[in-house]
């Protein structure tokens, strides 16, 4: 029996997208058109028996999410607002609070706010879970549906709903949307410590933060005693800056290199000569917010012994995702290949491991907030020399360092620990006079907004 046309011509349609250069799919075999008269049989019944009619771009635009989705969690299909996040990732600006999210399990569950944004300000945490905007409950609707809603018009309104993990009762916020505008790096001092947060690696981060390395030397008059460079809850970006602020702190060696599928396929980054910051001493702040990009210049300062690795281990997500463009605003965001620190680790699903850890004992919720990393997810990649923390992470002996209180610290102005004990690492540098001038300063953090309060206008 002859094949019906629209069958026959969609299997013509599928095959000639596959790129003929690829070697392992030079030939399709029987087993290929197999599996895609499978698929056609079942998009064929669907159009034909289901309850109402479907619009045709929907079930092949789910059929390409599907299959995307089932190679790993990174691997994805962009149109729409899910090409706008990818174009805000990079380089772009938007309305909204600040929020980085994803979905599990029908709920929207919080990666990180951005710093110095609404979300961040209201004290909107990694790991809470979002039910209702504007009291709509959340529940049941897309991820493309719920950043839609949290997004909108700068100075409009929004109640916030969320849950987290140690409340008795959801947390009721009410915000005012922003532009919120990707500052990837910013900078401070305190003591003679210059501090250099990056967020995230978008455009010329690297630049930033070379110039951020100047300004500290301007404000001081003087080279600091040291550098610490932040990198908490900063999810990655672009595999090029990740190198760029690499090669800030390195003088030489290997940065970073990415193997694909085939053994012969793989490529090393290395630093240039000349250390921006002339050989000074390095601390990296890392948290289990710590992803990706960010993972790559933590492992190569630290494989190469160029900074000190604080905090907590990170996310571990050691792959990397290749935007392939099929039009003007699609793209398909595929993993092409795993990447490998200096000495030939993977940090897929182990992480960064701190040299020195330093939990974040100011937040009164750190023993119950769930933490959340590359190996919770669905279909992640596989390490192959697997790593296990489980003693490290069952370790319940208490160190005397960090017996503190949320509470006791405030008192101390100490609003962050984890960055306190950084400073106070590069200050004993500097002698009794450096320690005392941090723990004078101590790290408040900004106060947040009132709710029932609009921002001030922003300058032109």
């Amino acid at each position: 029996m002859a094949r019906p046309l629209l069958q026959a011509t969609a299997i013509v349609a599928a095959l000639a997208m596959v790129p003929v250069a690829t070697g392992a799919m030079a030939q399709v075999d029987t087993d290929t058109y197999r599996e895609l008269d499978q698929f056609m049989d079942v998009y064929n019944l669907i159009r034909a028996n289901y309850v109402d009619k479907v619009d045709n771009k929907v079930l092949v635009k789910g059929a390409i999410e599907g299959m995307l989705a089932a190679l790993d969690p990174h691997s994805s299909f962009a149109d729409g607002v899910d090409f706008e996040n990818l174009r805000i990732q990079t380089e772009g600006n938007y309305g909204g609070l600040g929020l980085s999210v994803t979905q599990e399990d029908g709920a929207v569950k919080v990666i990180a706010p951005q710093e110095d944004t609404p979300a961040f300000r209201a004290g909107i945490k990694s790991g809470d879970y979002i039910t209702r905007l504007n009291g709509k409950l959340l529940y049941g609707l897309t991820l493309d549906e719920a950043i839609s809603e949290m997004r909108g018009k700068p100075g409009t309104r929004l109640s916030i709903t969320i849950v987290r993990r140690g409340r008795d009762k959801p947390i009721e916020l009410s915000l005012v949307r922003e532009i919120i505008v990707q500052k990837p790096v910013k900078w401070e001092v305190k003591g003679d410590i210059g501090i250099i947060n990056i967020n995230t690696f978008s455009d010329r981060t690297g630049d930033y933060t070379r110039d951020a390395i100047i300004q500290i030397r301007k404000q001081l008059g003087h080279d600091p005693l040291g550098y610490i460079v932040d990198l908490r809850d900063n999810g990655g970006g672009l595999l090029n800056e990740a190198i760029s602020v690499s090669d800030t702190f390195l003088d030489h060696g290997e940065i970073v290199s990415q193997r694909g599928r085939e053994k012969e396929d793989i490529q090393r980054y290395y630093a240039r000569p000349g250390d921006a910051t002339n050989g000074l001493p390095v601390v990296v702040l890392v948290n289990s917010g710590t992803a990706s990009a960010s993972e790559i210049v933590a492992g190569a300062l630290q494989d190469q012994h160029r900074g000190l690795i604080l905090g907590e281990r990170s996310f571990g997500k050691g792959s990397v995702q290749s935007l392939l463009k099929l039009g003007p605003r699609t793209e398909v965001r595929l993993t092409t290949a795993r990447y490998f620190t200096p000495s030939g680790r993977s940090v897929q699903e182990g992480g960064i491991d701190p040299d020195v850890l330093v939990p974040q004992i100011s937040d009164a919720d750190y023993k119950t907030r769930p933490v959340f990393r590359e190996d919770d997810l669905r279909r992640h990649l596989i390490n192959e020399a697997k790593v296990d923390n489980k003693v490290l992470e069952e370790d319940t002996k208490l160190d005397p360092r960090f017996s503190a209180t949320p509470e006791e610290l405030k008192k101390r102005k100490i609003d962050d620990f984890q960055l306190y004990y950084a400073l106070q690492t590069i200050a004993r540098l500097g002698g009794a006079q450096q320690v005392a001038a941090i723990n004078r300063v101590g790290t408040p953090n900004p106060q947040p907004i009132d709710p029932e309060t609009p921002p001030a206008p922003k300058p032109n």
